[in-house]
């Protein structure tokens, strides 16, 4: 099973960080949160504790719902592709979902593959560099601009190892995800897209998730942040979730 830690008491929300991330990078989150809600946060595959457990996005979007069971699932770039995973999979446990910097696939066939290729050449550059090498000038992409050394949460990213960070881009990369955008339509619980407006790709996949996905799904562009809404806007990313929360 996969590691996880529990805190509070209430309705459950699960959060599923993203790549290179363990279930650390909510620690503040969970804080705020756990004075009304039981909040899990969970270690995705190839990450943190759950390091030596490698899985694909369908084997890791079950292994998440074992965990958390019937609940809010909240998940950041590739734990929102975990998560909407999971809400396609298993819609009776998934009772309502956020997505964070998310996206419902790759359509084109000949980008997914190069994505794959690109993907399994990173994977290689992680095992033959080092973790410490790989977070830095992962950190130092553009997409992570509005990051800095105080938010970045590089301390939380070098507990991952370079072997199962490499697994994941492997099993779970963005080029692996088979794309769901045909089947939006069966998502019934509520959806709230995040995108932040400074993420010019994610808020243009926020826009078309949340017109696929119709009538219950709620879009909320975070301002003054990129891909990372609740690391660099933080206060503003719990007030958009409490608010999804109370309605």
């Amino acid at each position: 099973m996969l590691t996880h830690h529990t805190s509070g008491s209430g309705s459950r929300l699960v959060f599923i960080h993203g790549f290179t991330q363990t279930r650390h990078t909510w620690q503040d989150v969970a804080k705020n949160l756990s004075s009304q809600f039981e909040v899990v946060l969970v270690d995705a595959p190839n990450h943190g504790d759950s390091s030596d457990i490698s899985l694909n996005l369908e084997t890791g979007a079950n292994a998440i719902v074992e965990v958390g069971q019937s609940a809010t699932y909240v998940g950041y770039s590739m734990g929102a592709r975990l998560c909407l995973t999971a809400a396609l999979a298993h819609p009776q446990q998934v009772k309502r979902l956020v997505l964070i910097s998310g996206t419902a696939g790759i359509e084109n066939k000949d980008e997914r593959l190069a994505r794959v290729v690109s993907d399994e050449e990173l994977a290689m550059r992680i095992e033959q560099n080092g973790v410490t090498n790989f977070i830095d000038s992962w950190l130092a992409l553009p997409i992570f601009s509005g990051l800095t050394t105080l938010n970045n949460q590089r301390e939380i990213r070098l507990c991952n190892t370079a072997t199962a960070l490499a697994s994941s881009l492997r099993l779970c990369g963005a080029g692996k995800q088979q794309p769901t955008w045909s089947r939006l339509k069966e998502l019934t619980m509520p959806v709230l897209i995040v995108a932040g407006e400074n993420d010019k790709k994610f808020v243009e996949l926020a826009l078309r998730l949340t017109t696929a996905i119709g009538d219950n799904a709620k879009l909320q562009i975070i301002e003054k942040s990129g891909h990372t809404p609740h690391l660099e806007q933080p206060q503003r990313f719990l007030d958009v979730v409490n608010e999804f929360l109370a309605n």
